[in-house]
Parts: C-alpha cells; structure tokens; sequence
C-alpha cells in the first residue's frame, strides 16, 4: 500500500501548506493570547489541541463524513452556530474578565494544559470554514482512482501538522519573549483584549455567513 504521493506532489502541498501555517485564524489568535498570558506550555497545548482537530478533519474527509455534514443544511447550521457561539464566548471573556491575558502578575490564572488542549481542539472543531477548506484542499493533492486515496489523504493531514508545528513553535517562542515587557504596559495589554476579542467576534460573523452549498 503506497500511501506516500509523488514527490512533486509532496513540494507542491509542502509549499500550500507553509502559506496557510502563517495564515491568520481563529485558533493562531487563541495560542498567542495564551503564550501572552500563561507562557509557552499552554500556548502549546493549545497548538496540539488544534493539530488534533485537523488529524480528526483529515479523517472525516478521507472516509467521506465531512461531506455529509455540509451536504445536510441541519447539521451544517448546528455545527456553524455552534462555533460561532464558541467564538462570542471566548471574545466576552476577554473583554469581562480578561481571559486573554492577565494584568495581575502576583496571582496570574493558569488553566491545566488539559483545558488548553481542549480550547485548541473546540476552535478547530467548531470552524465549519475548515471542514469546507479541507474537503477542498486535501482532494486536490490526490486522484480520484487511485486505490490509496484515503491512505495519501491522511498522510497529507498529518504532514500538514508536521509542516505547522515548527512554524507556531517560532511563534510562540517570540510572543513569550515579548510577555513580560507587554504586562509591564497595562494600557497595551488591556488594548490587545480588545483587539483579539474583535478576532475572535470577526471569526464568529463569518462562520455565520459561511454556506455549506
């Protein structure tokens, strides 16, 4: 069973890949804000709880489910308020309670990486554009006929991952960098809860206005 693509194809999604790893997103303003707030380990866990939900959008592609969701205008409105609903949720913390990042640095909050992981993966889950990106972008990197599709499509998501990850570490590493000059500036970090609640509020308006057709 021959499940690994040519290696033309491999540049090719290697190249697509690299582009949407630094594409701005729902999840990207998710782990920045805990890398601001918390540190590197939870941003991290953050960053694998969203790596988790993209190997769970490869398979469903790969064996057809992601298809059926957005074909049914049912499930596809559920999933999309539902992430929507997720997205207002995490913008009114941050404006309430400063959920993206803390200004009292003798008693900061720090969540269990447990519950970061899960913030990671329920972004990503919930994000029907995602669904629709990758039943759009993976089928594309394969043929049809070929007797190894699901096996090649999975490999594509997991070397989507691979590609990812060193790139969001970099990120991660250099919003840590920045976290103790920035919670020197309350007015700065007050500011950018309101900047990441407005990302997050944009994200929720348009996972409302996505169609499924």
């Amino acid at each position: 069973m021959n499940f690994i693509p040519d290696l033309p194809v491999l540049l090719a999604f290697s190249v697509a890949g690299l582009v949407l790893a630094i594409t701005p997103g729902p999840d990207m303003t998710l782990f920045l804000g805990r890398a601001l707030s918390e540190g590197r380990a939870a941003a991290i866990a953050v960053i694998t709880g969203t790596m988790t939900g993209v190997v769970v959008h490869t398979v469903l592609v790969a064996f057809g489910v992601s298809a059926l969701v957005v074909a049914s205008p049912t499930a596809f409105a559920i999933l999309k308020t539902g992430g929507a609903a997720y997205l207002f949720w995490l913008a009114v913390q941050a404006l309430r309670q400063g959920a993206t990042f803390r200004l009292n640095e003798t008693a900061p909050r720090r969540r269990p990486l447990l519950a970061s992981w899960s913030h990671g993966l329920a972004v990503n889950l919930l994000n029907p554009k995602i669904i629709i990106f990758f039943m759009t972008f993976l089928p594309q990197f394969v043929s049809a006929a070929d007797p190894d599709i699901r096996g090649k499509l999975i490999f594509l998501g997991l070397l989507f991952n691979a590609i990812s990850f060193p790139i969001l570490i970099g990120m991660i590493f250099t919003a840590d960098r920045l976290s103790s000059w920035l919670k020197g500036n309350r007015r700065i970090m007050r500011s950018l809860d309101y900047i990441f609640a407005s990302v997050f509020s944009v994200f929720a308006v348009r996972i409302l206005l996505t169609e499924g057709k």
